[in-house]
């Protein structure tokens, strides 16, 4: 995986999240991950497809999602809910927009798709000969990975 794919979503994760939440945003040191793995529990993917293939997870437990969800409406968010799940699908928009304009001002062209939110216990995902950089960002409502798999199309 090539460090041009990466960057952005870190960067574009790092700017957004520090907007919104109007918290610290730290970056944790990022980890190669090849085979199966458990999601943390509310999760947001987003696939691309083009001159480049595969997706990106937007990872974090539900404790989190609600506080996320809480400083991005403005009001206390108690349950997982609509309003949870389309606030951690558009912050998943937000970071994505960022990172593929960045990425299509470097000569990258793809596609994207709208993301999907999965959220449950034990849930794993499992990505078949595509390596998986893992970007943990620890904020004060609490960590959230971005997970980047995504290789040049064949």
């Amino acid at each position: 995986m090539r460090v041009e794919y990466i960057n952005p979503f870190v960067e574009a994760a790092f700017n957004i999240l520090t907007e919104v939440l109007k918290t610290e945003v730290k970056r944790g040191e990022l980890y190669l991950k090849s085979s199966s793995m458990p999601v943390l529990g509310i999760t947001a993917i987003v696939g691309l497809a083009g001159d480049v293939e595969g997706r990106v997870l937007f990872d974090m437990a539900e404790n989190t999602a609600l506080e996320v969800a809480s400083a991005m409406n403005g009001e206390k968010i108690e349950k997982n809910d609509e309003l949870t799940k389309a606030t951690i699908t558009e912050l998943a928009n937000m970071i994505t927009a960022q990172a593929v304009t960045k990425l299509h001002e470097i000569g990258f062209q793809f596609d994207l798709t709208p993301p999907a939110i999965f959220t449950g216990n034990n849930m794993e995902v499992t990505d078949v000969a595509i390596e998986a950089l893992i970007v943990p960002i620890q904020t004060t409502f609490g960590k959230i990975e971005i997970n980047v798999a995504i290789r040049e199309k064949k």
